[in-house]
């Protein structure tokens, strides 16, 4: 473990140059391009025409199939029937034209006929010749389309006819011409059309020949009155083939299946979804270029701008580097054993091992950020069976286990049960797959299901046991002191524990005490609280070397330095400071508990024995009387520090009240602070004046006032009388 420390001791010294920071996000994003290089490889294969096909192909992208396309238009544009217009205005002009013949021929015969007092002197030869000359009267009042039209019995009848009669016949004509003409007359009912306007007629009360004059008007007046519309019925087809959606090979449609026949239909598709191109393209390796360019610059800018503290900087972006590493070759090697096994091996992928550690290890910003991004590969690495490039079903997987997770590690004790998170991540796991399967309305085996469920199961118990697995490397590697580690510190059964609680049962009590205190305060401020607990029960393991020299030790017995020389008191008191950390180094404990047994006094004064020391020589100094330090850097050595002084003040006092406990406390900080004890720690005055209010109300909670009892011979007075 030695030599992987100073293996990475080394790299963080080489990360201290920027050149070497951004060596290290390229070697990573290489990394990642070359796992990812062949998910996204354009796929080709190999069919021939009129010959079955060897696989099933499906395609790996949305396209319009133009030429289908254009046979649906075609075949839609064919069923658009002609349009075919009514032209009204016809109607009208043949019922003025027979008005007109009719009122030309009432005029016709007011004109020519003859006075009244020649009547009786005209033969009957006379009025042949005035008929021949009415017909001819009349056919000058007409035009010689509508003459040539009429046939002569027509005139003949028309100038015969009285007035009246006229007028009877031409309404009742005007009324059948225009009822048979409302209606649509196409060429082939023309025939038809005058059959009905005969059949109309046939009912007028006038003599036969006015008849059959009416009846050879409207027949000549019923004519085609729907004609077809060309500029309609292109716009009736244009609308039609607009309407036409276009014809998709969608990504995911089964283009062949294994087996099937490659007509010439099948392989025009095979070539429209680019499957038969010879050309090779590099867009798809641009865009996986781009696309880890993008997460990695992401990345940097967080380490680079975002986390202050350089060792601690360098930590992560190392823990970062090899977790993000791990998880990628995990996520390969299950993508290919997937593919080799035809199986959806992928959901075993323990995606949340990375989030855990991360979690445990760094913070849970980073944690959330790295499972994203392996979220975001897994699309790509996981694509096998999946048309396209990206298996976004994969992603989400990966992503929701990982924020569970998170979720679940972030609950209070869950730190120390990692593989009880693991469990229960397993069951939320499960449930996610099958709400993925049940969304996408797939369609499976009873043992199908069984096996999405213990794939589920073991991505859970899987990220819980690696991640168990692999923390104690990293903390050794990296000397970070875990939560994980810190929880096996303070058990009450661990050798040192046991060692004070056996050979300095008073201070054990004392470092208890401390803990409850310290924990306390260190949460108020936003530290680490769990970190304060355990260092407070190590924090006096010094004092085990000479435990009766400490007065929570002595239990009434003679004090011994009361017979000791103050040099002598002072040597044996500060030891035990510089023992503490010696004995936890023997014993490898991480060094921010060897820095609090070591830093929790500071450089503080012993006060007691320097005056003691002083009245016997008045040049005694002060530095030679005080702690050797160093002082507090964490914040959480120096809440300590006030925590044991504030514990061993108030269980002194004789009747503690929360005013004095207030009292003592801000005394004790506000010494501190002018003896420079917090100059090289970056703890600020508001949360000092937090850590006096919980360090009260933890103090008043312990120390509170009780119920002042008889004493037993005055007890047993009372019950006599």
């Amino acid at each position: 473990m030695n030599r992987i420390q100073k293996f990475f001791t080394q790299i963080k010294g080489l990360l201290v140059h920027r050149f070497f920071q951004v060596l290290l996000f390229i070697i990573l994003g290489l990394f990642a391009y070359g796992l990812m290089f062949s998910n996204v490889k354009p796929e080709r294969v190999q069919v021939e025409l009129f010959k079955p096909a060897e696989q099933t192909i499906r395609s790996t992208k949305t396209v319009e199939d133009t030429y289908k396309t254009e046979q649906e238009k075609e075949e839609i544009s064919k069923q658009v029937a002609d349009v075919y217009s009514l032209k009204k205005e016809y109607a009208k002009n043949k019922v003025d034209l027979i008005s007109s013949i009719f009122d030309s021929a009432i005029e016709v015969n007011k004109e020519t006929d003859p006075d009244e007092d020649h009547k009786e002197d005209e033969d009957k030869k006379e009025t042949v010749k005035t008929d021949a000359q009415k017909v001819s009267i009349l056919k000058e009042k007409l035009t010689d389309e509508v003459n040539k039209n009429i046939e002569e019995s027509v005139f003949l009848a028309l100038v015969q006819a009285d007035e009246d009669e006229l007028k009877i016949a031409k309404d009742s004509t005007i009324t059948a011409v225009n009822n048979v003409m409302s209606s649509r007359i196409a060429a082939s009912d023309v025939e038809n059309a005058k059959k009905k306007v005969v059949e109309e007629l046939g009912y007028m009360s006038i003599s036969g020949d006015m008849k059959k004059a009416s009846t050879s008007l409207a027949r000549t007046a019923i004519i085609q009155n729907v004609f077809f519309d060309k500029d309609k019925t292109e716009e009736q087809r244009r609308k039609a083939v607009e309407s036409v959606e276009p014809i998709r090979i969608l990504q995911g449609q089964i283009i062949v299946e294994e087996n099937q026949l490659v007509d010439r239909d099948v392989y025009r598709q095979l070539e429209l979804a680019g499957f038969l191109s010879t050309e090779s393209t590099i867009y798809p390796y641009i865009g996986l270029l781009l696309f880890i360019f993008l997460t990695f610059a992401a990345f940097y800018y967080y380490f680079y701008y975002s986390v202050s503290k350089k060792d601690n900087k360098y930590n992560q972006l190392l823990i970062f580097s090899l977790v993000f590493i791990l998880s990628m070759a995990t996520m390969k090697t299950v993508s290919i054993l997937a593919d080799l096994k035809n199986s959806n091996l992928e959901y075993i992928f323990p995606g949340a091992m990375a989030a855990m550690l991360i979690k445990i290890l760094l913070n849970d910003r980073l944690a959330v950020a790295m499972i994203i991004m392996l979220g975001s590969y897994g699309t790509i690495i996981f694509n096998g069976d999946t048309p396209g490039n990206l298996d976004f079903s994969m992603g989400l997987y990966i992503i929701f286990g990982g924020l569970t997770a998170i979720i679940i590690l972030s609950r209070p004790n869950f730190k120390s049960k990692v593989l009880v998170a693991g469990l229960l991540l397993s069951l939320i796991n499960m449930a996610f797959v099958f709400s993925l399967i049940f969304i996408m309305d797939s369609h499976y085996t009873k043992m199908e299901y069984l096996y999405y469920a213990s794939a589920a199961i073991g991505s859970g118990v899987g990220a819980a046991v690696l991640t168990m697995g692999l923390l104690p490397f990293f903390e050794a590697g990296f000397g970070i002191l875990s939560s994980i580690k810190l929880i096996e510190l303070a058990n009450p059964n661990h050798p040192l524990l046991r060692k004070i609680l056996i050979e300095a049962p008073g201070t054990y009590h004392h470092s208890v005490m401390v803990a409850n205190l310290a924990e306390s305060a260190c949460e108020a401020i936003g530290s680490n609280g769990l970190l304060a607990r355990v260092g407070s029960y190590y924090h006096d393991i010094g004092k085990t070397k000479r435990p009766h020299f400490f007065i929570e030790n002595q239990m009434s017995e003679e004090n011994p330095h009361d017979r000791l020389q103050p040099e002598t008191s002072r040597d044996i008191i500060i030891a035990h400071a510089v023992d503490g950390g010696e004995m936890l180094r023997s014993h490898k404990f991480p060094k921010e508990i060897v820095d609090i047994a070591e830093q929790h006094h500071g450089t503080t004064l012993l006060k007691f024995f320097y005056h003691k020391a002083k009245k016997q020589d008045e040049s005694t100094l002060e530095a030679a009387y005080r702690y050797p330090g160093p002082r507090a850097i964490m914040k959480e050595v120096a809440v300590i520090g006030i925590a044991d002084s504030v514990e061993a003040a108030v269980r002194s006092m004789k009747h503690p009240t929360p005013e004095k406990i207030e009292e003592l406390v801000s005394f004790i900080i506000q010494d501190r602070i002018s003896d420079g004890q917090f100059d090289e720690c970056d703890i600020t005055m508001r949360e000092l004046s937090i850590v006096k209010h919980s360090l009260c109300e933890s103090l008043n909670g312990i120390f509170h006032s009780r119920i002042e009892y008889p004493e037993p011979d005055k007890l047993g007075q009372k019950v006599k009388e």
